[in-house]
């Protein structure tokens, strides 16, 4: 049901809204943010949800002349140009100052829950076709996808092309310098690790983009008999677990500014360099993401010398808790399997596999940003939710 609104009063000289709801709750709502979003269609675009309004226009120390309250579901103010702007009661309600509701409408647009895991992984499984075809089961990929950081997909064909499908689904793919998509086989004069049979060490992709993709995924075509197992670990799991045992080493990683460089020639001719701390961290130290990739970590180290042993050390010990038995998950991947992860979170790696003269193991790769991930996700979950 749509909040009722029991009374409305001006308060601090007119600077102030303050809203008695009928539950008995109440919300105080600045004059100045009311007036910047006014609705009207003078102010406010509807068909973009934009703001007309220009910021040079708002007089930042406001104050209304007349606040009214109609047929309990919205609010009048009258302004002292004589302008008037009306707000819905359920608008205002999702946009209380409150702390808890403003938590709420963060969680609600963002969702920034987070099930933890280490090698005791369940790995969420969905049907390649159900993804495609049914919003149900697109909104839990997406939404266990932002929670968990990890789902695969079963069932896909066993060509190239299906993640341009996936891509089709979510929006588009992000393009890189390795192409829309890529294939990750055993290449003579590799341009890049993962182009070769060897192991690959736990790493996120393309932390030498200063805007490295969100979400990856891993289409299974062809698998090895032999070796070729993948592995990833929980990225956050394992910064809670440092935060706690070494906050310096914490803290080293997360405000040490890296290099990183790739040269090359693939989808056209590139030379990337870049800066990245190995663990982003928001306002609050929490880690929001990851870039560490050692393949493409430069020589470059931009820092004074007494600190590079420091840096070394910390590191190693983030490396070690990466690579512990605890923390860490392998499986591998069969034909037909589409893992997508979320790369700002989940490290991920490979063993080894024999080389021969034919490809015996062959994925095709692609990323997604996660602004067409989520975007995706609310657009499905008013679908799904909203159906009747």
């Amino acid at each position: 049901m749509s909040p009722g609104i029991q009374a409305v009063e001006a308060l601090d000289a007119g600077h102030f809204v303050r809203v008695e709801w009928e539950d008995g709750s109440e919300s105080r709502y600045p004059c100045v943010w009311l007036r910047d979003n006014c609705q009207c269609p003078l102010c406010f675009l509807p068909s973009a949800g934009a703001r007309r309004l220009l910021f040079e226009d708002l007089d930042v120390n406001i104050a209304l002349k007349e606040v009214a309250l109609a047929d309990r579901k919205k609010i009048s103010i009258t302004w002292p140009d004589e302008h008037t702007s009306e707000y819905e009661a359920e608008w205002l309600k999702k946009r209380c100052f409150s702390a808890e509701a403003r938590a709420e409408m963060q969680a609600d647009l963002f969702l920034p829950e987070r099930q933890y895991w280490g090698s005791d992984l369940q790995l969420p499984k969905i049907p390649f076709e159900e993804v495609m075809y049914n919003d149900d089961s697109a909104y839990k990929w997406l939404c266990t996808l932002k929670k968990v950081g990890i789902v695969l997909l079963t069932g896909a064909a066993t060509r190239q092309g299906e993640l341009i499908k996936l891509g089709h689904r979510i929006g588009f793919l992000r393009l890189t310098f390795y192409g829309p998509t890529w294939q990750v086989q055993d290449k003579a004069d590799a341009n890049n690790v993962a182009y070769t049979t060897g192991k690959l060490c736990f790493h996120t992709d393309y932390p030498v983009l200063h805007h490295p993709p969100g979400v990856q995924f891993l289409h299974c075509i062809k698998q090895t008999a032999a070796g070729g197992e993948s592995e990833v670990v929980d990225g956050f799991h394992v910064c809670n677990k440092l935060k706690k045992q070494n906050p310096e080493a914490y803290q080293i990683l997360s405000s040490t500014a890296v290099d990183y460089t790739d040269v090359g020639v693939d989808y056209c001719d590139f030379a990337v360099h870049c800066k990245q701390r190995i663990i982003d961290i928001d306002s609050r130290g929490q880690a929001v993401r990851i870039n560490y990739n050692n393949a493409t970590r430069a020589a470059v180290f931009d820092i004074p010398a007494e600190k590079v042993r420091p840096f070394y050390a910390a590191l190693k010990e983030f490396n070690d808790l990466l690579n512990s038995a605890e923390h860490k998950f392998t499986y591998k991947l069969k034909p037909g399997d589409i893992v997508t992860f979320d790369n700002w979170r989940v490290l991920h790696g490979r063993q080894s596999y024999p080389s021969g003269s034919e490809v015996t193991r062959h994925l095709e790769g692609a990323y997604a940003d996660w602004d067409v991930v989520l975007s995706r996700l609310r657009l499905l979950r008013k679908r799904v939710l909203n159906r009747d």
